[in-house]
């Protein structure tokens, strides 16, 4: 999978680091990472869209409990496509982010720590992200055929109604994602565009 991450920016090479993590990903963790860092994640994770989203912050609302375990988790959003026979899952790249934004820092403020997606971020997103000490990768789009064989095992387990956007834990090796924004709020779109217009 690390043809993923073959177009490295050559201004922050020497910057750039490749790491290996697994999850449950805490705060001493997240404080690891740095913007531009390629990582690749091993463990369990939660899947969920905007719909999933939308249900999750309703519940909070009439005083329920999450159906998932929110503390030092992480949610990739997506929605993947069937699973073809002997697959777990069928192809898997990111959802556009900025869908959930009205959504993450209440989570955020409950435990979330890690964010899969794509795309840009509020900063309202952005200061839930430094003042709780998480972190948001970005994972490769148009190469969900490929992120797929990075997936183990798959699992609904909730909002089954839902569909596509049901909440589903799965099981990652090896999954490869980028730093976007850091614990402390560094951007990576925000040096990415500086340090071209430098070239």
């Amino acid at each position: 999978m690390k043809t993923l991450f073959s177009l490295k920016s050559s201004a922050r090479m020497e910057d750039i680091m490749d790491k290996h993590i697994t999850t449950p990903i805490t705060e001493e963790v997240t404080k690891d990472l740095k913007s531009g860092d390629y990582v690749y994640i091993t463990g369990t994770i939660y899947v969920a869209r905007d719909a999933a989203h939308k249900r999750m912050i309703e519940a909070l609302q009439r005083g329920e409990e999450l159906p998932i375990d929110i503390k030092d988790s992480t949610i990739y959003y997506m929605g993947p496509s069937p699973a073809r026979e002997g697959r777990p899952i069928g192809s898997a790249g990111p959802t556009t982010a900025t869908r959930m934004d009205r959504y993450a820092p209440t989570l955020l403020d409950l435990g979330e720590k890690a964010m899969i997606g794509k795309g840009k971020r509020s900063k309202e997103v952005i200061d839930a992200i430094v003042r709780n000490h998480a972190v948001y990768f970005a994972a490769v789009g148009g190469a969900g055929a490929l992120l797929s064989k990075c997936i183990t095992k798959s699992e609904i387990v909730c909002y089954e109604d839902l569909g596509a956007e049901a909440i589903r834990k799965i099981e990652i090796r090896d999954f490869p994602v980028i730093v976007v924004i850091d614990s402390q709020g560094n951007n990576l779109y925000e040096t990415a565009i500086k340090e071209f217009a430098a070239i």
